[in-house]
């Protein structure tokens, strides 16, 4: 999977200048073909962080096992919220 981000690391600047670049040497304005090579490249940088969004290794391995087994502890899939109920529980905040 990490071979997909170098990809999208190095398609941002070739979309950038390749976009701009055709199309100004097709005839478009370099002022009007600079925002059509930054919205492709932005369409990239969206795909590789909210469609193949990164995991971390516990998201990884459950996201893999799609059976719905019982983890080894007995407590079934992780859900990733920490234990104690939220984000803020134990924070000391009374």
């Amino acid at each position: 999977m990490s071979r997909y981000y170098d990809y999208v690391l190095g398609l941002i600047p070739a979309a950038l200048i390749g976009v701009t670049a055709f199309l100004n040497l097709v005839g478009l304005s370099l002022t009007a073909a600079v925002p059509v090579g930054a919205g492709v490249a932005l369409a990239f940088m969206g795909h590789a962080m909210f469609v193949r969004a990164p995991l971390n290794d516990a998201d990884r391995t459950a996201a893999g096992s799609t059976s719905g087994a019982a983890s080894p502890s007995g407590a079934g899939p992780s859900t990733g919220s920490p234990p104690g109920g939220g984000p803020l529980a134990g924070s000391g905040s009374d």
